[in-house]
């Protein structure tokens, strides 16, 4: 067994999982929550360290069993670099090293950093395009040098570099058209170094657990002290290949959930209309998970219908279903035209005076390296704005809230975002932590029939409240 400094005693009264959990939807083991709090107590101890972890920076720690004594310990990993470094002994090496002076990576970059100077020292244009082709050849040849030298380990014993991971989970043709190689820093989470010395070392991984620490990201929503989740952009595919020949848990959202006793609400329907409110926890229509959705139930009681909105699944309340097809584009074209009213109710985390109001307006754009997560993007992003009304307060709070966009995640955002609220809505895994469920519900809906033209106005109110648990 290892004896290196970054091998740590975990002194814990607490039952080991009976399989490792996964990274990308998991509860904190409290194993792990131990271990995180050692790292936490180490950084902060260091002025080093904790200057530039205050500024921002994903920890992950590995609890790992040796087979030989069944003893537990925990390893500690950060995202990229720390203070400029990627070899602080207390945590996991990188699985390769390119910050060596001399190495090739960084002989290489600091030739490409010479033709930079040439390029801004010449004036004729045929030298200079010359110039930033050997520069972008140069880059790009290195980029595929640098994913040739991860080669990762998997339960199994075998080794596969990013290069090869990446072609392997994008097999399609049209997949590797669009992603053909890894995102520049792939390698680097911690996810996949904790995982590359586990198996270096012969260890046996045993739960995972990442956290923030510091300051949030100006555009994303990130909480000191909370747990997240792997990323996908950059993990998925390499943790696809790391985990297999482990025993690992299933994602929550791909649990069969067939069985599972949900039954939305009818609150009026007509010929042409059918007004209901979905439960959390229940598709808006099919996808690809195997859980029950409101389309499908609906079809059943009422055979065909036609939905011009949806609700996220954890997301509760009130949508408007057409039960034929100029209904539907009725509809379609009222919420195109945003003339239906919609009003929301959210429980957050944290305390605010009732009947304090505003505005939120800031814009978002998807994270493409961690899908379905949305970032404030003021010059790449679509337009988001939310107007807010806070209505009780009892340890939580609940607030108000009248979308004027339509964007991908909006509430949940503008409810977390420092900019925002600065309060993730309860429950909300992506922007806050778990909770029972997502306490966010379409509480008001209105719109114009699309037979009569007579506005129809419905309330339901939500049942998190006062309730936070």
């Amino acid at each position: 067994m290892t004896t290196r400094s970054n091998l740590h005693p975990l002194n814990v009264d607490a039952e080991k999982p009976l399989r490792f959990n996964n990274p990308f939807d998991y509860e904190p083991h409290p194993l792990c929550t131990a271990a995180a709090d050692e790292v936490m107590r180490y950084v902060n101890a260091d002025p080093v360290l904790r200057a530039d972890a205050e500024r921002g920076k994903m920890f992950g720690v590995m609890v790992v069993e040796d087979p030989q004594s069944g003893k537990l310990f925990f390893l500690a990993a950060y995202s990229g670099l720390l203070a400029g470094r990627n070899d602080w002994q207390f945590f996991v090496p990188p699985v390769f090293d390119a910050q060596q002076p001399d190495g090739h990576f960084k002989t290489t970059e600091r030739l490409i950093s010479a033709i930079n100077s040439e390029v801004k020292a010449l004036n004729d244009s045929d030298s200079i395009a010359e110039l930033k082709r050997r520069r972008k050849q140069m880059s790009e040849e290195l980029q595929l040098w640098l994913f040739h030298q991860y080669v990762m380990l998997n339960a199994r014993g075998e080794e596969k570099d990013l290069v090869d991971i990446w072609r392997d989970y994008h097999s399609s043709p049209k997949l590797q058209a669009k992603f053909p190689l890894p995102p520049g820093g792939s390698g680097d989470c911690c996810a996949p170094k904790l995982l590359q010395y586990a198996y270096r070392n012969k260890l046996r991984p045993v739960a995972i657990a990442e956290f923030w620490f510091g300051q949030s990201p100006r555009g994303e929503v990130r909480h000191h002290g909370h747990y997240y989740p792997a990323c996908r952009g950059k993990c998925l595919p390499i943790l696809t290949f790391m985990l297999q020949g482990l025993e690992v848990d299933k994602e929550t959202y791909a649990i069969d959930r067939a069985s599972t006793c949900l039954e939305p609400e009818i609150v009026y329907q007509d010929s042409t209309i059918i007004v209901v409110a979905k439960p959390s926890g229940m598709l808006s229509v099919p996808g690809r998970i195997n859980a029950p959705s409101l389309e499908e139930m609906l079809t059943k009681s009422f055979g065909r219908v036609f939905m011009p909105h949806r609700l996220d699944m954890d997301t509760s309340g009130l949508m408007v279903v057409a039960r034929n097809e100029d209904a539907y584009k009725n509809l379609q074209q009222q919420f195109y035209s945003r003339t239906i009213y919609k009003r929301y109710e959210a429980l957050v985390d944290g305390e605010l005076p009732v009947g304090k109001s505003g505005t939120i307006d800031l814009p978002l754009r998807p994270d493409p390296l961690d899908r379905p997560r949305q970032v404030v993007d003021p010059v790449h992003g679509k337009a988001a704005v939310t107007d807010y009304e806070v209505l009780a307060s009892q340890a939580k709070t609940l607030v108000s809230l009248m979308p004027h966009t339509g964007r991908t995640h909006q509430l949940r955002v503008h409810c977390a975002h420092a900019d925002g609220l600065g309060m993730p809505i309860i429950g909300d895994t992506l922007y806050g932590t778990k909770a029972h469920r997502l306490c966010l519900h379409a509480a008001e809906l209105a719109f114009d029939h699309p037979d009569t033209g007579e506005r129809m106005h419905f309330s339901f109110k939500p049942d998190f409240f006062p309730t936070t648990e």
